[in-house]
């Protein structure tokens, strides 16, 4: 599973007036003759929490309400529209926080949902379809209810206008009323076990305001992009905004929800502003001048160099690292094997061995990084030693498809870092690709058939928040000691976007964050299909029968077993044909603070800071270290 919502949950379901059996709680004689219903789901076992639950154990229930708090975009934004503007620009601008969503995640429990718009769910065995029942109490800003209309009206916008969840709901066929306040899913084919969980992240927008006009008469439209904040329905809603600069969110007073058990202890602050920054350093040094209250440091040369203010010295400003326990990460050099240079694995693995990670993570990230070895690193779904026991019998399915390494070797990445080592994989290096029919005259590297020379062009973002051109730089010195031409190409955000959309580069930098239950989104990842889909996470063009099997066989595993063997043969089979040259991870989230909220003596497993969410205003705290009120 891949898109999650950002709002942690909300909501534990209610009983409604029909009868209705709860699984595993609710007393035999209101079972119905032919359904289930849920208070929540879970890929992953039973559910922590119980239909009549208060809180989450992670929240303080007395927290205050109050306090304003500053955080930072990077950027610039244009637009309201949740459906156009996509995953990462609703993530970036904070706008998902006006809406709910029919099922929330909790921060304690792993790939599990409970209500919010819904008060409960059913679906059968096989998994073919799955039913929705919205609350009674449900309203949007306006004081008018949440309807099935609005669901389905969300569900078909998305899905026509909306590339990435086009996609996401592909295996979705229809949402039709089938009750007052049901909704059903029926999927493609049976067996889908995610589908029900993934209908359940569907944020729902209000089909009567779309539908509707502005204060000019103008009729509003789904497809288009648009600066009138829009009618929501969640715990905040747009206060103002300078649009492309900031946006301002107020606490709904009234929100329909805050009373719902999932909701105790969160959404603590009047308000949350949003800055947005086009450069980095510019970020950093504005958090310095007290103008930005929390910032998640992504450069190890900051978190290491850029902190020695005196706010920091005095403790006015806390630095504090919190592990990532949810979630694993590919990120590498990705080599476009749409383009016939790349190809070959050979010459792949030859890209690998260029890599000297051990001398850049001295020289630029002051050995904070570790090189990243699976596709799912820093989960139990990470492949290691031999396979063996389940994933082995999966693995010989598609034994004559897949590298005979798969079962003979260990993947490792090459070890540099030492002149002797660099020596010793630039050998290793011009074996392979004089192997795979490059040869080097008058030292350029060029196809032993044709005399065609080895250029490169790496093509990087240099206006977004995480700018590689000191890394590809480094990179490139090391590749044209192979032969080869390499250039390294600066370009903003929206070419950037296009080239990658339709595939126009030889390499860029891509990254896949994994949850700790893969399925569907694996196809957009790896999946043949994809590879033609312009627009798609298959960045690298895989086409491969085998990655395909095991795709599907991950999909519908039956159990956590299962699950975990499946992926890691994927998993196996993904390094083996040596796909992307792998860089590297931080296990934590490092973040700095001015000291001035305070969060539960004990945070949630998963979520990282899970901050602001569950965090307060501290008038105590703000009253001490003086500045702003």
């Amino acid at each position: 599973m891949i898109i999650k919502s950002l709002l942690p949950a909300c909501a534990a379901a209610a009983l409604i007036a029909a009868p209705i059996l709860f699984a595993g709680h609710a007393p035999a004689e209101e079972k119905a003759p032919d359904k289930v219903w849920r208070h929540g789901v879970s890929l992953l076992g039973d559910l922590k929490y119980p239909p009549d639950f208060k809180r989450f154990d992670y929240v303080n229930p007395n927290a205050p309400k109050g306090g304003t708090v500053r955080l930072t975009g990077f950027g610039t934004y244009d637009n309201f529209n949740l459906v156009v503007a996509g995953v990462k620009g609703a993530i970036a601008s904070g706008l998902l926080d006006i809406y709910d969503t029919l099922m929330v995640p909790p921060l304690d429990e792993v790939e599990t949902e409970y209500g919010l718009l819904a008060e409960g769910l059913t679906y059968p065995d096989d998994f073919s379809f799955v039913t929705y029942r919205l609350r009674p109490s449900a309203r949007w800003h306006d004081g008018k209810p949440v309807t099935p209309e609005d669901v389905i009206f969300s569900f078909n916008a998305f899905k026509t206008n909306s590339p990435q969840y086009s996609k996401y709901y592909q295996h979705v066929m229809k949402a039709e009323k089938t009750g007052d306040r049901d909704i059903t899913f029926t999927f493609d084919a049976p067996g889908n076990r995610e589908l029900p969980q993934i209908v359940g992240q569907l944020t729902v927008l209000p089909k009567h305001w779309w539908e509707g006009a502005d204060k000019a008469g103008n009729k509003r439209n789904i497809a288009n992009t648009t600066l009138e904040p829009p009618l929501g329905s969640g715990a905040y809603r747009i206060k103002e905004f300078v649009p492309g600069r900031s946006i301002v969110y107020e606490r709904v007073k009234n929100y329909w929800g805050k009373d719902l058990p999932v909701n105790i202890g969160r959404d603590n602050f009047d308000e949350i502003r949003y800055e947005y920054y086009r450069d980095q350093q510019v970020a950093l040094e504005a958090f310095k001048a007290d103008q930005v209250d929390f910032r998640v440091e992504g450069s190890a040369k900051d978190w290491a160099t850029g902190y020695d203010f005196p706010a920091v010295a005095d403790k006015r400003v806390l630095k504090e690292e919190f592990p990532i326990r949810d979630r694993g990460i590919m990120q590498a050099f990705v080599l476009n094997t749409r383009r016939s240079k790349f190809a070959d694995p050979r010459v792949r693995r030859a890209f690998n061995l260029a890599l000297d990670f051990e001398e850049m993570n001295k020289q630029f990230f002051f050995g904070q990084y570790r090189r990243i070895a699976s596709y799912f690193s820093g989960t139990e779904l990470a492949s290691s030693g031999l396979p063996s026991g389940l994933e082995l019998e999966i693995l010989q399915t598609v034994r004559d498809q897949v590298p005979p390494e798969v079962f003979t070797t260990e993947y490792k990445n090459p070890v540099n870092g030492n002149p002797e080592n660099v020596r010793t994989n630039l050998r290793e290096a011009i074996r392979l690709l004089r192997e795979a029919g490059w040869e080097i005259r008058n030292q350029r590297l060029v196809n032993a058939k044709t005399g065609e020379p080895m250029t490169v062009e790496m093509l990087n973002d240099a206006s977004g928040p995480a700018n590689f051109e000191r890394i590809m730089l480094f990179y490139k010195s090391s590749l044209e000691r192979l032969g080869m031409t390499v250039t390294v190409r600066n370009v903003d955000d929206a070419q950037y976007e296009n080239r990658e959309r339709n595939w126009d580069y030889d390499m860029i930098v891509g990254s896949w964050a994994e949850s700790l239950s893969p399925g569907n989104e694996q196809r957009e990842f790896w999946g043949s299909k994809a590879a033609d889909d312009p627009g798609s996470r298959n960045l690298i063009g895989i086409k491969n029968p085998a990655v395909d099997k095991l795709i599907e066989r991950v999909i519908f595993a039956k159990d956590r077993e299962e699950l975990i063997a499946a992926t890691r043969a994927l998993d196996r089979v993904l390094l083996w044909n040596q796909y992307v040259v792998p860089q590297w991870t931080y296990p934590f989230m490092r973040t700095a603070r001015w000291d001035r909220f305070s969060h539960p003596a004990e945070l949630p497993k998963y979520g990282a800071s899970a901050f602001p969410t569950i965090w307060w205003w501290d008038q105590a705290k703000a009253a001490k270290i003086g500045g702003r009120q």
